[in-house]
C-alpha cells in the first residue's frame, strides 16, 4: 500500500503579507528560491488565476522531474494551492500567508502527495527529504525578501 506524503514547513519573514506573498507566490519567481527549480515557463498567459498552468523542470533525489503544475485554487495574500498529477510524485502544493502582530508575515508551505512506481516505496525517505529542501528553501525566500 503506498503511503502518502504530507510536509508542513513554516517560516516567519520580517515583511507584510502583500510583499511576501506577491513574490511567492509568483511562480516566476520559483527558480530564485527554490534550490531544485531550474525553470518555470508559463503554459497559460499571466498573471496567475485559478486554472494557470506552468511548467516546471526541477531535480530532486537525483532525477530531473518535468512537470506541469495546475492552479486549483488561489486567494490572493491568503492561500495558492497547485497540484499536479505527472510523474512519479503526483503532488499537491499549498502556500499560505498570515499577518502577524509585528507586521511580519507566517507562511507555511505544504507538499503532499502519494508517490507512485517505485516511489511509493521510498514514501519515508521522499517526506523526509521533502522537508530538508523546504526548510532550506524557505530560508532562502525569507533572506531574499529581508534584503530587498
Amino acid at each position: 500500500m503506498a503511503k502518502d506524503v504530507d510536509v508542513l514547513t513554516e517560516t516567519v519573514i520580517r515583511r507584510p503579507v502583500a510583499e511576501v506573498a506577491a513574490y511567492a507566490g509568483d511562480p516566476t519567481h520559483a527558480p530564485e528560491w527554490y534550490a531544485n527549480i531550474s525553470s518555470v515557463e508559463w503554459r497559460t498567459p499571466p498573471p496567475l488565476a485559478v486554472g494557470s498552468r506552468m511548467d516546471f523542470v526541477a531535480t530532486f533525489l537525483g532525477r530531473r522531474l518535468a512537470y506541469t503544475y495546475e492552479v486549483i485554487e488561489l486567494a490572493p495574500g491568503e492561500r495558492l494551492v497547485m497540484r499536479t498529477a505527472q510523474g512519479p510524485f503526483p503532488m499537491e502544493t499549498t502556500y499560505a500567508w498570515r499577518p502577524l502582530e509585528d507586521g511580519s508575515t507566517r507562511m507555511s508551505l505544504r507538499n503532499r502527495g502519494r508517490p507512485r512506481g517505485f516511489s511509493r516505496l521510498a514514501a519515508p525517505f521522499i517526506g523526509a527529504a521533502v522537508r530538508r529542501a523546504n526548510r532550506a528553501d524557505l530560508a532562502r525566500l525569507r533572506n531574499l525578501i529581508e534584503r530587498r
